[in-house]
């Protein structure tokens, strides 16, 4: 009785329909994201070039090359995810680690304040750890394939 009734208001709600269009419609918004990180890249790249002519600030410019990076490996992320439908853990704990040392690089270590520099490295080393046992995981819990009918 009960597998009668799923079925029927399947069928009212056509709920398989409706949660295709919903994937449809995400993925229009990751590659709209998509499209605004390349011209983000595009534009940052231009800036980079023009900055060039100017007199050399090597914090600048390595500033610079650093988020072009993060923007290119969140491209990736976002393109990995269209194509899989599930977000590498790996890699976005890469790019919240170089994040986090581009602002490093940005300010400067000397002038962060000891306790700022303590919690970095903590939410560092606890990066790390992440980033260390994520394989390990991966193997231990396996994510189940759907097949697609």
């Amino acid at each position: 009785m009960p597998k009668r009734i799923l079925i029927e208001v399947n069928s009212w709600f056509k709920r398989d329909r409706i949660v295709r269009y919903l994937e449809i419609f995400q993925d229009i918004i990751v590659i709209s994201l998509c499209v605004g990180l390349f011209c983000v890249m595009l534009i940052r790249l231009a800036d980079m070039f023009i900055s060039f002519l100017k007199p050399l600030d090597l914090r600048q410019v390595t500033s610079d090359i650093l988020f072009i990076l993060i923007l290119v490996e969140l491209f990736r992320l976002l393109v990995d995810y269209i194509q899989e439908h599930s977000i590498s853990v790996g890699a976005a704990v890469e790019i919240t680690i170089v994040s986090a040392l581009r602002e490093i690089i940005l300010r400067g270590v000397l002038e962060i304040p000891r306790d700022q520099i303590f919690g970095i490295s903590l939410f560092l080393l606890v990066l790390a750890g992440i980033f260390v046992i994520s394989p390990w995981i991966n193997r231990l819990f396996p994510h189940p394939k759907i097949s697609e009918e």
